[in-house]
């Protein structure tokens, strides 16, 4: 059974109502450009992904988290979040922040290179691929179909806890069912990275003007990064916050997509905390596109103001 197809099952299993137009690939969408001193952060679809509503908050109060997404006019029976895929123009380097799903996870992803190339980008130009985690919408866009490279002069950056977690012969058969194939998808393409990337530590400068900040807890390696060098940082959080509306709201609700739900809403609550002290604009891979905003306080919790 192909992956499309499980997921299909899934969804269906969860009793999730999934309309055709959901999940077929997404059209062409604009890219969104943020000046960041001299350099430019652009964020780009890849379309977006179609989840069971169990899958996402099975442990949150059920009850407060349908009244929450009513009153945002957000579905009750599935999750359908954008995939904003960020690439950063600075000095000499174009970098890339994840590589999206490639063409076999979900019919309504994988629409990056088609998104790139309306933005007027080559993937042959990408000179550095930063991965935040090694999940399918995250990393599976790293080869074609015919299994090579789809950025094939990029120097590629992944901090040592996930690359080693993933690599790590042992990791299959520790997943749960349900996530082997991520697990098994993610060793086949870390494979095409074995002699090349370069593994990294939190705090580190990745690249110039790029820290990278531990968010472990969505995955045991997870890393967001700070750019720096404009008159305000900015945060690609990857998928440290996930929600617009649930993570700033309630973000000690656990998130059924964490490896580590506990880590995941300590880590949660540090970066909302960090993003507000330090006037930090957020961009996010699952915010509705183009995911770009600012975070505030909103009594004990948070709120996500997008830009306009």
């Amino acid at each position: 059974m192909s992956l499309v197809d499980q997921t299909r099952r899934n969804l269906l299993r969860a009793g999730v109502a999934v309309t055709a137009a959901a999940l077929l690939p997404a059209g062409l969408r604009p890219a969104r450009a943020l000046e960041i001193g001299e350099a430019v952060l652009t964020t780009v679809s890849d379309g977006n992904l179609v989840l069971p509503m169990g899958f996402a908050y099975p442990d949150a109060p059920q009850d407060q988290l349908l009244a929450l997404l009513e009153e945002k006019g957000l579905p009750t029976d599935a999750l359908v979040p954008d995939c904003n895929v960020p690439i950063l123009q600075s000095g000499n380097r174009l970098i890339l922040f994840d590589v999206g799903s490639g063409s076999n996870f979900m019919p309504s992803a994988g629409r990056l290179l088609d998104n790139l190339a309306e933005a007027g980008f080559d993937p042959a130009d990408v000179t550095d691929v930063l991965f935040t985690h090694c999940h399918p919408d995250h990393l599976w866009g790293l080869i074609d179909d015919f299994d090579e490279m789809v950025f094939s002069n990029a120097r590629f950056h992944m901090g040592r806890a996930e690359w080693e977690f993933w690599r790590d012969p042992a990791t299959v058969e520790a997943m749960p069912e349900e996530r082997k194939t991520f697990a098994i998808g993610a060793q086949n393409r870390l494979a095409h990275l074995e002699d090349i990337i370069t593994l990294f530590e939190p705090g580190a400068e990745v690249v110039p003007g790029v820290e990278a900040v531990d968010t472990s807890g969505h995955t045991p390696g997870h890393m967001a990064f700070m750019l720096h060098g404009g008159s305000e940082p900015v945060l690609v959080a990857g998928d440290a916050i996930t929600h617009f509306a649930v993570s700033f709201a309630h973000p000690d609700w656990p998130s059924g997509s964490d490896q580590d739900p506990g880590k995941g809403v300590e880590t949660r609550l540090r970066l909302l905390d960090r993003l507000v002290a330090d006037k930090a604009a957020l961009t996010a891979y699952h915010l509705p596109a183009p995911g770009e905003g600012r975070v505030e306080r909103d009594g004990t919790a948070y709120r996500f103001v997008a830009s306009g």
